[in-house]
């Protein structure tokens, strides 16, 4: 576990907790931006306030698929006065997830969020620091539709949707034969959706596409292994997707080691690993769909603020963080900018746009 306050990497906080504190945040956003809004800076602001400590629980903390999310999180922290703690497992083990939700009950955080990614094991906690008076968050996994888990709003993606709609392009490109849909954790709630969308979708289409699931692991090399493996053993299969980061680069490796693409084998999969878009890039890959994991955790922590500013009495609401496909067509900006909002980069920094929107 660690804290992070004023020393977090490229995070300028004096400087926009100075501007805050003198103009308000409407203010310090025209400063910044160069938009003059006289009335809303004359008027706006908050008042000095505690700094809320809000604690990030997470499931595989050391994963790069959530250095954006951390990045994200340090940037809303740093705009808005807050101090934020990364805890949790480094491998999906729900019961050190749990035990960090409860450690952090015990230290009387502000705010807590975590990934619900079991469908029952967060339901005593969420309630115990909901009882405690904390606000609970789920980002990037939510409870199931239906559950009676307390946690006050989901800030992430649609799961199920981006796993059918993925569903739907396999099915575009695959008449028949066997697909392979690759999963880290089966059943965490994280993925699993993704997975029973695509396999609805490929039910629907009709067509005599023989989809299996496969189960790769928690670490990438792992998951590189067991990708692999079940290749070799199946050289006849006719596409290969991923439903998680990891997966998605062992498929990508996978496909340019065998030249797939050449024998008319297809693949795609979900998230923004380098090597995962470089292989796009060199067309080994399909697609991948991004979740936005950096707006996961900046929109995390302003629903948190806002709801400990307005005791409780402003949202939450739910935010679905989108989904984006990303081809050989519309890969080049990923490749050509280094910046923290996909993680490659710790400097903060305004990106100009360049094209239609």
């Amino acid at each position: 576990m660690a804290d992070h306050q004023d020393d977090a990497p490229g995070n300028p906080q004096r400087m926009r907790r100075a501007l805050l504190q003198s103009a308000g945040l409407a203010g310090a956003m025209a400063m910044l931006g160069g938009v003059s809004t006289p009335a809303l800076a004359a008027e706006g602001g908050f008042p000095n306030h505690k700094r809320w400590k809000i604690v990030f629980v997470n499931h595989v903390t050391t994963n790069p698929f959530f250095v954006p999310t951390q990045y994200g999180i340090q940037d809303a922290t740093g705009l808005l006065g807050m101090d934020y703690q990364w805890s949790g497992s480094a491998n999906a083990d729900v019961g050190e997830m749990v035990n960090a939700m409860n450690s952090a009950i015990a230290a009387k955080a502000d705010a807590i969020a975590v990934p619900i990614v079991d469908p029952k094991a967060f339901d005593k906690p969420i309630k115990a620091a909901m009882d405690a008076g904390i606000p609970v968050f789920s980002y990037n996994a939510d409870a199931p539709a239906g559950s009676s888990n307390s946690r006050l709003a989901y800030i992430g993606q649609d799961l199920y949707l981006s796993g059918y709609q993925m569903g739907e392009r396999i099915a575009q490109v695959v008449d028949s034969g066997l697909v392979a849909l690759f999963i880290a954790t089966p059943g965490q709630l994280n993925i699993q959706p993704r997975l029973d969308g695509a396999m609805d979708a490929i039910k629907k289409s009709g067509k005599k596409i023989d989809a299996q699931m496969i189960a790769t692991g928690a670490t990438v090399n792992e998951e590189l292994s067991k990708i692999k493996a079940f290749y070799l053993g199946h050289q006849d299969l006719k596409g290969m997707y991923a439903v998680d980061a990891g997966s998605t680069q062992g498929v990508a490796q996978v496909m340019k080691e065998n030249n797939l693409p050449s024998k008319g084998v297809h693949g795609g999969g979900f998230d923004l690993l380098p090597t995962t878009v470089q292989l796009i890039h060199d067309g080994f890959l399909d697609f991948t769909i991004d979740q936005q994991p950096y707006v996961q955790g900046f929109y995390t922590v302003v629903e948190a603020f806002v709801f400990l500013a307005s005791g409780g009495l402003v949202g939450p609401g739910n935010i679905n963080t989108g989904l984006k496909f990303v081809t050989k067509d519309s890969v080049n900006p990923y490749l050509t900018t280094e910046t923290r909002y996909e993680g490659k980069s710790t400097k903060p920094q305004i990106v100009p746009h360049s094209g239609a929107y």
